[in-house]
């Protein structure tokens, strides 16, 4: 299915984003059905005009925590394109959770659409799901922000000593789903991902950290503060491994876009070149 049709239909392309709820897409990929919303070609002139943006929602959320920085970038010229992840918003539900699977899907939905370069910004969860994209596909990835990524663990060794640095489920739930300001999202997710997603997090990933190296793009990796979940030994060693890699700290907790929105998009938006 084309970009900006639904069932068939054309649907209007280049609309303020809330409008843009209408036209929410359905696609199956590699087996799983994704949702994804689209703005379609942009109207407003931008030299960026023919990279679209992703936005990707971290775990226990969906893309509707992207509207406001979604409808920024839309007003702006720029297409922008924010998914579901599987067992988030209007996604199917499957029996399988694992972290390297949700950039799969994403990869295959950038494919579905034919795109050739591509701006990606992932939250918590979805900024794992855009690092593997930068890994997998270096030459597709143009700009690529992180936002509040927990690193993963290196060995078993450091397992040992930094299990307690991992978020635990309390802290998990209330950073990554916003209950009260996005309800729908709560009741749409999948609970049973939560377990699979906790041991992953208690799971060492030396394949990850030796392949980030092979990202070419250039990156902006957001971190928190106490609140936050990003470990900042590790993080320095993220900036080392990746070629082309900034940081930039925010006085918050885990959701910068959310809680310091002013503070994301003045950082965010002149890396996306606005």
């Amino acid at each position: 299915m084309a970009p900006g049709t639904f069932c068939g239909a054309l649907v209007p392309v280049s609309v303020p984003w809330r409008n843009v709820e209408s036209t929410v897409i359905r696609v199956p990929l590699g087996g799983v059905s994704i949702a994804y919303r689209d703005s379609g070609r942009p109207v407003v002139p931008h030299p960026l005009s023919g990279v679209p943006v992703l936005l990707v929602h971290g775990m226990g959320g969906d893309g509707h925590t992207w509207d406001r920085f979604a409808d920024r970038l839309v007003r702006s010229g720029r297409r922008v394109i924010v998914p579901d992840l599987r067992g988030h918003g209007r996604s199917a539900h499957t029996d399988s959770y694992h972290f390297d699977e949700f950039g799969a899907d994403l990869l295959r939905l950038c494919d579905h659409l034919e795109l050739s370069t591509v701006d990606l910004v992932g939250h918590s969860l979805g900024g794992y799901a855009v690092s593997c994209i930068a890994i997998e596909r270096p030459a597709l990835v143009r700009r690529l922000v992180i936002e509040e990524q927990p690193l993963p663990l290196r060995s078993g060794d450091e397992q040992v000593t930094l299990t307690r640095r991992f978020p635990s489920l309390p802290e998990l739930w209330h950073a990554a789903s916003s209950l009260l300001r996005h309800p729908r999202a709560v009741l749409a997710f999948d609970r049973a991902m939560t377990r699979t997603a906790l041991e992953q997090f208690r799971k060492p990933n030396p394949e990850w950290w030796e392949r980030i190296s092979e990202i070419t793009a250039a990156t902006l990796f957001l971190r928190g503060g106490p609140g936050g979940m990003v470990d900042p030994a590790k993080l320095e060693l993220f900036r080392a491994a990746v070629p082309d890699c900034a940081i930039d700290a925010f006085a918050c907790g885990h959701s910068i876009h959310r809680d310091r929105y002013r503070e994301f998009t003045t950082v965010t938006l002149p890396f996306l070149g606005h």
